[in-house]
């Protein structure tokens, strides 16, 4: 996709620029609770049923011994970041897209998902020893790939937001000078970095950039006029505009499209290979389509499950 018109950066720069997600809030706080509401990006509308899932008895007979003994799969997900992993109303309930995912992979397996939360960046270490799998929208990117297993399922990108109406005439093609929010520990807050470095290079203004701790908090100011722009995942940009009822717009196209990826020990070929017949099964006949689909992310949806996939 492209990406803002503003001075050539560095090969190291340019490497920065991959969509990736870490943690991100379901509550939007005073633009918008999460779940509230009815139809896609919901939680009430949009939560899977597993028990629709029939056991794969071959996809079941390549899950390890080991996983399978407990008929329980243990999965690390950070269960702040609307609507692919987040909390229920109830203040409990994991719900989400990957969670729906996650529920219907397990079922194939002839296994329960036990979805566990967990900060962003303690869960691939801990893959292979406290969990099983990894799922919280990672995006596959080829550092992960040197320490982890991955198999595709989705693919999604970067994407600017702004007020209705888009009062400052935000330009996403010349970011420099305008106050973007992002969430702490993002690619895409890497992304504005380098780009606003490259600003000052320039001799332009550099971009205001404003980290903050949740994505709900970056969605929140930006609707309440103290920022003029955010930037986040695809996905999450577009339940943001939906929950906050049109106080907030999209802004230019989803740049950088790539796949997100179920997380497995890179020890543990045979389970990563259980992942990956498992996720193309639910990809042939539907299931995954329906699950996205419901979360108003159908077309997102990969049609061949790959085992650590080339990726740029």
């Amino acid at each position: 996709m492209r990406l803002p018109a503003l001075p050539v950066v560095s090969a190291a720069a340019a490497a920065l620029l991959l969509a990736g997600c870490t943690s991100a809030s379901q509550d939007l706080g005073s633009a918008g609770a999460a779940g509230s509401g009815s139809g896609a990006g919901s939680d009430e509308a949009a939560t899977f049923d597993p028990s629709a899932v029939a056991v794969d008895e071959e996809v079941a007979a390549l899950v390890p011994e080991a996983v399978a003994a407990d008929g329980v799969l243990t999965v690390g997900s950070n269960l702040e970041y609307a609507p692919v992993d987040f909390v229920a109303a109830d203040g409990t309930t994991p719900v989400g897209l990957d969670i729906d995912i996650v529920n219907a992979l397990a079922a194939t397996m002839g296994l329960e998902a036990d979805v566990q939360s967990s900060t962003f960046d303690a869960i691939i270490p801990a893959v292979g020893s406290r969990y099983e799998l990894g799922v919280s929208a990672f995006t596959i990117t080829a550092e992960r790939l040197e320490t982890v297993n991955m198999v595709s399922y989705f693919t999604a990108g970067s994407q600017l937001a702004v007020a209705a109406g888009n009062p400052d005439g935000v330009d996403p093609e010349n970011l420099c000078g305008v106050t973007v929010g992002v969430q702490t520990g993002t690619v895409q807050q890497d992304e504005l970095e380098a780009l606003t470095a490259a600003c000052e290079e320039s001799g332009a203004e550099p971009i205001e950039v404003l980290p903050y701790d949740s994505q709900a908090d970056v969605t929140t100011n930006l609707a309440g006029g103290k920022l003029q722009a955010m930037y986040a995942d695809s996905p999450i940009v577009g339940y943001a505009v939906e929950q906050t009822g049109g106080t907030i717009e999209a802004l230019g196209e989803v740049r950088d499209a790539a796949p997100y990826g179920v997380v497995i020990a890179k020890d543990d070929t045979q389970l990563a290979e259980a992942v990956r017949a498992g996720l193309q099964k639910l990809m042939d006949d539907g299931t995954l389509a329906e699950i996205a689909e419901a979360w108003g992310s159908g077309e997102e949806v990969l049609t061949t499950a790959e085992l650590n996939p080339s990726v740029g």
